[in-house]
């Protein structure tokens, strides 16, 4: 039988058939080591192909489980650096047609070096990316213009952005048209309002959600794996648990600049066609750097995932440069 993957737990998948037949599947003892070298070779979104376990009457519809034998191939999947494993990637999801990138100012602050990192892996992987600025209701003057600053700048580079309140429902129908007909996955920072912005886009399904660490001014993980669920309005979800940080993986350092929408467009014009935007004379990048078309933010995202750093947690939401 063959079936879509609407949870993982690590070692049970819930696999759901097209006529809505729902089965918790495992995966065969030997399928870990064909070559898959990610923590869950099984991810959400999947399509596989499963052998009903029988409960010894040969009727599966009682059984309920199945044996996963076959990963069909991905459209796209999105990815990042296993946390405890480095070398290793984890799949957060596969066969993706949009993502949501929920980004919020405190409570907790999104950096711009996740931001990027999270978009520069959505462009590799060819998934649609927009930028969700919750939590609108919570922001005094300053801090909305602030908002208006960083979605003016990602704008330009060509990312949709819209400002949202999971609490007043400001534009919750804009995101829901932006969803129908469409699996849209929605990330983010522990804490930045995932689950209660799928409540307000689907009442019904009531997700968990809890209130922010007062001690930290961090979220807490209300969603423990990722998961996906179908909408009363022709759409499905993929909700994801919250993630510190965003490991690039499966990257060559000539390509990252590619991933960078701004800088593609200008690499024709470098002087040299292996142009890493760096040291090179005759840079169309750093000219436009220099002319500010080009937001430092957005470079020193750049440097830092060209040199293989790891996000820096405790640099400000904006470079120096960024705040004249």
């Amino acid at each position: 039988m063959t079936g879509t993957v609407y949870k993982s737990t690590g070692s049970w998948y819930t696999v759901k058939t097209d006529d809505g037949q729902v089965f918790d599947c495992r995966i065969k003892g030997k399928f870990r080591i064909k070559g898959i070298k990610s923590t869950n070779p099984v991810a959400v979104g999947d399509v596989v192909d499963f052998e009903p376990e029988t409960d010894g009457s040969d009727s599966y519809r009682d059984a309920g489980t199945g044996i996963i034998a076959h990963i069909h191939d991905r459209r796209n999947y999105i990815v990042r650096k296993s946390v405890n494993l480095s070398k290793q990637k984890h799949i957060i999801a596969a066969n993706i047609d949009q993502v949501f990138l929920l980004v919020t100012l405190k409570n907790p602050l999104t950096l711009t070096t996740f931001i990027d990192r999270f978009l520069v892996t959505a462009e590799a992987y060819d998934i649609e990316a927009i930028l969700l600025f919750n939590k609108a209701d919570q922001y005094n003057e300053e801090e909305l213009l602030e908002v208006k600053y960083l979605a003016a700048m990602y704008r330009q580079v060509g990312y949709e952005c819209i400002g949202v309140s999971a609490l007043n429902g400001k534009n919750i129908d804009k995101v829901k048209e932006r969803m129908q007909g469409k699996v849209s996955m929605f990330s983010g920072h522990s804490g930045v309002g995932k689950s209660t912005l799928v409540n307000a886009i689907e009442p019904r399904l009531n997700l968990k959600t809890a209130e922010i660490s007062g001690q930290h001014k961090q979220g807490q993980h209300t969603t423990t794996f990722a998961e996906m669920f179908d909408l009363g309005f022709d759409a499905r979800i993929i909700d994801t648990p919250g993630i510190k940080g965003f490991g690039i993986i499966d990257m060559e350092k000539e390509e990252i600049g590619d991933y960078f929408p701004e800088f593609f467009a200008r690499k024709g014009e470098c002087r040299f066609n292996n142009c890493l935007h760096v040291d090179e004379p005759h840079c169309a990048v750093k000219q436009a750097l220099e002319d500010g078309e080009i937001p430092w933010s957005r470079y020193k995202s750049y440097l830092q995932i060209l040199e293989g750093e790891d996000e820096n947690y405790r640099t400000d939401i904006y470079g120096e440069e960024d705040k004249t």
